[in-house]
Formats: structure tokens, C-alpha cells, sequence
């Protein structure tokens, strides 16, 4: 058994995708930042969250039109991640200074995606809960558009040959090689699962 040491209570649940969000304001002014506080809340509805901070300049756009999109981000798309999280849209466009190209949401009215992303996620907002430092921004799902170059012959969409990016504690990192799949530990291997006994 590994002896361990205490730390303060915090946020160590890491990894975490590395995701940037899209969004816009109602006079047409749209911005990017970066986000890993976000992740799955709930299958059907589908839902998710993201968690900003109020003083972020991205944080009234959301509040005002209720709207944001999460764009997975790739290895490729790292350096412009890394960019959209230590800069504000209020100093700079993020789109121009990181080469990034606004695409159209289909459920959205505000909001644009990244065309370079491999996975746009459309959001409306359900429910903005105030917690500290961060106000978590409960969302459904309303669109997810996905890269057609990452489409098989038989209509599979193969995400994990995108590259993408997790953060780690300071730190982006690929995803490494595969490990297994989902079940594999019951699995016999003739494929069929381990039934349980009763």
C-alpha cells in the first residue's frame, strides 16, 4: 500500500478536457475562452455544465443570451486553447489573433462554433447556480455538429482519432494509447461477457 500526504481540501480531480467555449453577446459581439470546470450532468435530457468566473469577459455573454457552445479541442489545437484561457476578448478578437473561424450553430441564434474543432456542442442555458468563485451554467444539449473528416464508410464517428486534448494539473497532455474498452474487464475472450453469478 502507497503511503499518501494530506493535502488541503481542493480541486484535484484531474483530468479533465481542456474545452473552448464559444459564445456571443445580443449586439453581435462574440468572444472564446478556454474551460476544464465543465462536464456531463445528465444523459436524457442531454446536459452539461461549465463553470466560469463572473469577472471573465466572456460571463455576461452567457448570462445575457443564455447560449454557449463547447468545442473539444485536439493536440493541433493546443497552443490556440492555451491562448484563449490567459487572454481577455476585452483587450483582443480571439478569432484573428488565433486563426480560429466562426462556423454557424444550427439551434442557436448567438452563439457561433469553431469550424476547426472536431466537436461543436450547442448549449442553452437551463440554470445559472452562484457557488463562490466560479457560477456554474447548467445547459442542454439542443446541437452537436461533428467533423465529417472523422466520419468512417460506415457512418461511425471515430472521436478518439481526433487527438484530443485533457488538462492535468497545470498541465495539456494527448490522450496516450488505448487501454480498453468499455466492459472489457467482464468480457471473456471470445468476446461474450462474464456472466454474474446469483
Amino acid at each position: 500500500m502507497t503511503e499518501k500526504e494530506i493535502f488541503r481540501p481542493g480541486n484535484m480531480l484531474y483530468p479533465l478536457p481542456a474545452v473552448m467555449v464559444s459564445c456571443a453577446d445580443k449586439d453581435g459581439k462574440d468572444n472564446i475562452l478556454t474551460v476544464a470546470w465543465t462536464g456531463t450532468v445528465c444523459s436524457d435530457p442531454a446536459m452539461l455544465y461549465i463553470s466560469v468566473r463572473p469577472n471573465r469577459f466572456s460571463h455576461h455573454m452567457i448570462e445575457e443570451t443564455g447560449e454557449f457552445v463547447v468545442n473539444l479541442t485536439t493536440e493541433k489545437l493546443a497552443r490556440a486553447t492555451d491562448f484563449c484561457g490567459v487572454r481577455s476578448g476585452k483587450d483582443m478578437d480571439k478569432w484573428k489573433e488565433t486563426g480560429l473561424t466562426r462556423g454557424k450553430a444550427v439551434s442557436l441564434e448567438y452563439a457561433p462554433i469553431i469550424s476547426e474543432s472536431p466537436v461543436s456542442i450547442e448549449c442553452k442555458v437551463t440554470e445559472i447556480k452562484r457557488l463562490g468563485t466560479h457560477d456554474m451554467f447548467l445547459a442542454r444539449v439542443t446541437a452537436v455538429q461533428v467533423s465529417k473528416s472523422y466520419m468512417d464508410e460506415k457512418g461511425k464517428f471515430n472521436l478518439n482519432h481526433t487527438g484530443l486534448l485533457a488538462y492535468s494539473h497545470g498541465e495539456y497532455l494527448g490522450l496516450g494509447k488505448e487501454i480498453g474498452t468499455f466492459g472489457y474487464s467482464v468480457k471473456k475472450k471470445n468476446g461474450k461477457k462474464k456472466r454474474r453469478k446469483k
